[in-house]
């Protein structure tokens, strides 16, 4: 394994939500790893009103990082299901797991408006999967990426500000009870997370997300510790997973002076031997 492998997740770029405005401002967090991988919601690839603007950021965003970052390995979530072909990465001997974790909800973003109708098209994919393949991570994957290329991008591809901002407040926000849904997805996520490790990768340790903008690490009964990398933007803002052959930290990003950077180490935990 290299030294430092660094796992970072939901940087949204070109999503006015984003605090990234440029990606040079997230180049000093790069520096000093070996290996960076992204895991989802990089930008957002899916159908939009303005498709050129949608492949200029794909565009940027490659080039950046082949230009720029160390090795880089590109992860799915909802917001970019294609761009790539990998949903998910065993680390550390399988003691790791990392994916996008929008799996873990029957409806991948249980505040959002289009929950309902996401709802109904995974039930339809689900049910045309062999019972053999329902008991394989892939398949369940693949599933959940067809399903979220198939929902069309809303405020996210708005260049207007106020514009955004009321779109924003509409397909998040309103009505005031989407707020629950937000406050219950957090406190569901640990334990589901935990509970889909076991599932598919019973030898885990540790399980890595982000999707739900919620930084932070919960120590699950069935002994799996689910560290989650928040977001490129507010209102909880992010952190990284710092993967060592020994250990692995979860550390704050801080924004200053127009620049990421690497901020105060939230926890550390002891790997085994591999």
């Amino acid at each position: 394994m290299p030294g430092v492998i660094r796992i970072l997740s939901d940087l949204h770029y070109g999503d006015r939500g984003s605090r990234i405005r440029t990606l040079a401002e997230i180049a000093p967090l790069l520096a000093g790893a070996d290996e960076i991988v992204l895991n989802g919601d990089t930008l957002d690839t899916r159908p939009s009103s303005t498709p050129g603007a949608t492949a200029a950021l794909r565009s940027e965003v490659a080039e950046f990082f082949a230009r720029s970052a160390p090795p880089t390995t590109f992860l799915t979530g909802n917001h970019d299901p294609d761009i790539s072909n990998r949903h998910a990465l065993d680390l550390a001997g399988g003691q790791v797991f990392v994916t996008h974790g929008d799996i873990i909800f029957d409806d991948l973003v249980p505040w959002s408006q289009d929950a309902p109708l996401v709802r109904q098209r995974l039930a339809e994919q689900l049910a045309t999967l062999t019972p053999a393949e329902r008991e394989q991570l892939d398949p369940l994957l693949a599933v959940y990426r067809r399903v979220a290329a198939s929902i069309p991008q809303r405020h996210q591809s708005e260049p207007n500000r106020w514009k955004y901002t009321l779109g924003f407040l509409k397909d998040t926000v309103w009505p005031p009870g989407r707020s629950l849904h937000v406050l219950n997805a957090w406190r569901r996520a640990p334990g589901l997370t935990a509970t889909l490790t076991r599932r598919f990768r019973p030898q885990a340790r540790f399980a890595i997300i982000g999707h739900i903008h919620h930084p932070g690490y919960w120590r699950q009964p069935n002994g799996v510790t689910v560290l989650n990398t928040g977001s490129f933007g507010p209102p909880l803002g992010g952190c990284v997973v710092d993967l060592c052959p020994d250990h692995l930290a979860l550390r704050r990003t801080v924004h200053r002076h127009g620049e990421f950077r690497l901020g105060p180490t939230v926890a550390e935990f002891a790997l085994a031997p591999t």
